[in-house]
C-alpha cells in the first residue's frame, strides 16, 4: 500500500509537483512545461506526468513509484465538459483525482477554513468555501472568460492601442510604446494576436500596471475595468460575515491598491496552490488507506 502523495499545480506557464509522505511532509519537488488542458490536452498530460516524475527523482525514488502514489492535479478547465475526466483516466497513478486550479488555490490559501480566493495569473478564477460547501466561478478560459487575468490585460492593451492608432480613442505613452514595438504597423499587431497564446498576451500585464501607476490614462482604464470585474465576481460570492478574501497569483499584489473597497477583508494566504494540491492529495491518500483497511 502506498505511503506517498503527489500534489500537482498545472498552470498555463508551467506545471509544478511535490511529493509528500502521509503526514504532508514534502520530500521532493518537480517542474515541467505548461498544462493548459483546454488548448493542448495531450502535451498537458505529458507535462503533468513529467513534473510528477521529477518530484519523485528529487525525492530519490525510483521512476516506477509513480504507479503506486495517490495524486491530486489542479488545472484550469477541469470543470469544462469531460476534460478533467479525460486527464484523470490517463494518469498513471494508483489513485488520481483532477480538480480545478481554483480548488487547490483555495485549499492552499485557507486550509480547511471558510473564505474566498481569487487567483490572477495568465488566467483568473474564483472559489469560496462557506460552512464547508464549495462554490467556484470563472476559470472559463481566455476566449470567453478569465476577466482581469494577465492574458486579458494584454489583449485589452492590444485592442486599445489599435483604437488609438485609428484615432477612435486618445493615445497615451503605453499605446505609443506598443505601436512602436510593432513598427507602428497595425497589421503586425493583428498578425501577433491571431497566433498568440494566452501567455503571449500575459507578458504585457506588468507593463500595464507599470504605466497605470504613472498615471497613464489608457493603462489606468484597463486596470480599472479589470478591478471592476474582480469586484463583480467577489460580490457574487460574498456573504455577511465572510471571514477573509485571499488574492493569489502573479498579479495579486498589483491588484491590491485597486481594490480598496475590500481591504478590510484581504488576508495573506497561508500557502500557495501547490501546497493546496499536496494537502488534498494527502487527504486522498489517507481516505484510500482507511477504505482499504
Amino acid at each position: 500500500m502506498t505511503e506517498l502523495a503527489i500534489g500537482i499545480d498545472g498552470g498555463g506557464t508551467s506545471c509544478r509537483a511535490a511529493v509528500a509522505d502521509r503526514n504532508g511532509n514534502i520530500i521532493g519537488r518537480g517542474k515541467s512545461g505548461p498544462a493548459n488542458i483546454l488548448s493542448d490536452l495531450d502535451n498537458s498530460l505529458l507535462n503533468i506526468v513529467e513534473s510528477a516524475r521529477q518530484a519523485l527523482r528529487d525525492a530519490g525514488l525510483a521512476a516506477e513509484t509513480i504507479s503506486s502514489v495517490a495524486a491530486v492535479v489542479g488545472v484550469a478547465g477541469a470543470n469544462v465538459t469531460d476534460y478533467g475526466r479525460r486527464i484523470e483516466q490517463a494518469l498513471p497513478f494508483a489513485g488520481g483525482r483532477v480538480v480545478t486550479d481554483a480548488l487547490i488555490a483555495l485549499q492552499g490559501a485557507l486550509g480547511d477554513a471558510d473564505g474566498i480566493v481569487g487567483a490572477f495569473g495568465t488566467g483568473s478564477v474564483y472559489n469560496a468555501r462557506k460552512d464547508g460547501r464549495l462554490n467556484g466561478i470563472g476559470g472559463w478560459g481566455f476566449v470567453v472568460g478569465d476577466q482581469a487575468s494577465g492574458a486579458r490585460l494584454g489583449r485589452d492593451l492590444m485592442e486599445r492601442s489599435l483604437l488609438a492608432h485609428d484615432g477612435v480613442r486618445p493615445a497615451s505613452p503605453i499605446t505609443d510604446a506598443v505601436m512602436a514595438e510593432y513598427g507602428n504597423d497595425p497589421e503586425r499587431i493583428v498578425e501577433f494576436a491571431h497566433s498568440a497564446r494566452p501567455t503571449d498576451f500575459a507578458r504585457y500585464a506588468p507593463v500595464v500596471f507599470e504605466h497605470a501607476a504613472k498615471g497613464d490614462a489608457v493603462a489606468a482604464g484597463i486596470v480599472t475595468d479589470a478591478a471592476t470585474a474582480i469586484g463583480e465576481s467577489l460580490e457574487a460570492l460574498l456573504w455577511p460575515n465572510c471571514p477573509s478574501i485571499c488574492l493569489l497569483g502573479g498579479l495579486a499584489e498589483a491588484y491590491e491598491p485597486w481594490l480598496s473597497r475590500y481591504r478590510p477583508l484581504l488576508a495573506k494566504p497561508k500557502n500557495d496552490a501547490l501546497h493546496g494540491a499536496v494537502e488534498l492529495a494527502v487527504k486522498l491518500l489517507n481516505d484510500r488507506q482507511r477504505g482499504a483497511a
